[in-house]
């Protein structure tokens, strides 16, 4: 007996430190690698939008494109060209040397404007360059110059300079002189003939004005280098965390909320990083056209955002009403009561699904897989996907889901005639 008491002591030992430490034991790899995962989660948004920014020059054209009709950036344009051209005027010279048969001309389109000759000259010179920026031919203009010198901000932000976009002294900077010669030209249709004479002038046009440009440079070169790989790897992390977990329904809501609210976290950051960036900005630099800038530049990096807190919030939500808790139970009851309910409305009114019920019956499972398979597909497949479409995806996958769950419901049991008693 003392030798059966010993032996089932031992026996007992060895279960609790099989089902005690083991346990404990994948539990925290499980916590490290979902933790590591959301963490990364951010992360890989960024990293898909430096990859896309500056390597997709379509990509990167369809980002910028908006920036010339905007207002702010169209006025900080035509007053950095009026002043670069103001500059190259000396107006005693160049309006003595006007043709006579020119005068006339000149002297309406300066009379009109009043105010002293410089400022005349100047509103008139202010005048053709809005012009010229809110013409067909800018927006034309501004979009094949950055399709052309997306090269030279790949290299701009990858820490050296050369074409039309510079990097120097922590400034991102575009040359004007296309827009500076297009004004000049209708300076001289407008009669100011010596505007014809004016040599090529080469002003610069803020796109960013940071201290931490420099920075940033070292931060886009080991992003881009991560490109759409780490997407990749916070993904499989989180997949990793959840199959070592002991309870993977629970870790699968854990990892997705926890990547959700991360990505969120990263868009408050880009809102409070705007403030201080405005606040931060040179005298002579527009607010009004750099935010502009940083709105355009990061409009698909807070969509990406969007999309993925909504998809977090998505499979979360999926997982836990999958799941055997009572409220969960509770809303799957409802949701199979209410088709169920619809379904028999409908055999009432004689509108029986026939053979197509019993075999969506027996096949059930395999119609609801394959219907995520084909949601999760779209999602995979769909070029740039924005919060709302990926609850769009949802909403349609429900609405199948719905189709399938009637189809598959029992029919009521069909209520005797009236006078007609039951057969035994």
């Amino acid at each position: 007996m003392d030798a059966l008491r010993a032996r089932l002591a031992a026996l007992e030992a060895e279960r609790h430190a099989r089902h005690g430490e083991g346990p404990r034991a994948r539990r925290r790899p499980a916590s490290v690698l979902l933790v590591i995962g959301c963490l990364l989660a951010p992360l890989a948004v960024v990293a898909t939008w430096a990859a896309d920014l500056v390597g997709d020059t379509d990509r990167y054209v369809a980002t910028v494109a908006p920036l010339a009709r905007d207002p702010a950036v169209q006025d900080a344009a035509a007053n950095r060209a009026t002043d670069a051209l103001m500059g190259r005027i000396d107006l005693p010279t160049l309006l003595s040397d006007v043709a006579p048969e020119d005068r006339p001309l000149l002297e309406k389109a300066l009379g009109g404007l009043g105010g002293g000759l410089e400022n005349a000259v100047r509103g008139f010179v202010h005048d053709q360059a809005r012009k010229a920026v809110a013409s067909p031919a800018f927006a034309t203009v501004w979009t094949d110059a950055n399709r052309q010198v997306h090269a030279s901000l790949d290299k701009a932000l990858t820490g050296s300079g050369g074409g039309a976009v510079r990097l120097k002294d922590d400034t991102v900077t575009l040359d004007l002189a296309p827009l500076i010669e297009d004004v000049k030209k209708r300076m001289a249709d407008a009669g100011m003939t010596f505007a014809s004479h004016i040599p090529a002038v080469h002003a610069q046009f803020t796109l960013l004005e940071s201290r931490q440009v420099g920075e940033v440079k070292t931060y886009v070169r080991l992003l881009r280098i991560a490109g759409n790989w780490l997407p990749v790897l916070a993904v499989l992390l989180i997949a990793a965390g959840v199959l070592l977990s002991l309870r993977r329904r629970r870790a699968l809501v854990a990892g997705c909320l926890g990547a959700a609210v991360a990505t969120a976290l990263l868009g408050i950051g880009l809102r409070v990083f705007r403030v201080f960036y405005l606040d931060r900005l040179p005298a002579d630099v527009s607010p009004g056209a750099a935010g502009a800038v940083y709105d355009t530049l990061t409009r698909f990096l807070e969509n990406a955002v969007r999309m993925v807190i909504v998809l977090g919030v998505v499979i979360a939500l999926a997982a836990w009403l999958s799941g055997p808790g009572r409220r969960a139970g509770l809303v799957r009851g409802l949701w199979g009561d209410g088709i169920g309910a619809a379904r028999g409305t409908a055999d009432h009114a004689g509108l029986r699904t026939g053979p197509v019920g019993p075999f969506t019956r027996r096949h059930r499972a395999w119609f609801t897989w394959i219907l995520v398979a084909v949601a999760a597909l779209v999602c995979l497949l769909w070029p740039y996907p924005t919060g709302w479409v990926i609850l769009g995806i949802a909403l349609c996958l429900l609405c199948a889901l719905a189709v399938v769950e009637f189809l598959a419901a029992q029919p009521p049991p069909r209520r005797p005639r009236e006078g007609h008693a039951p057969r035994s």
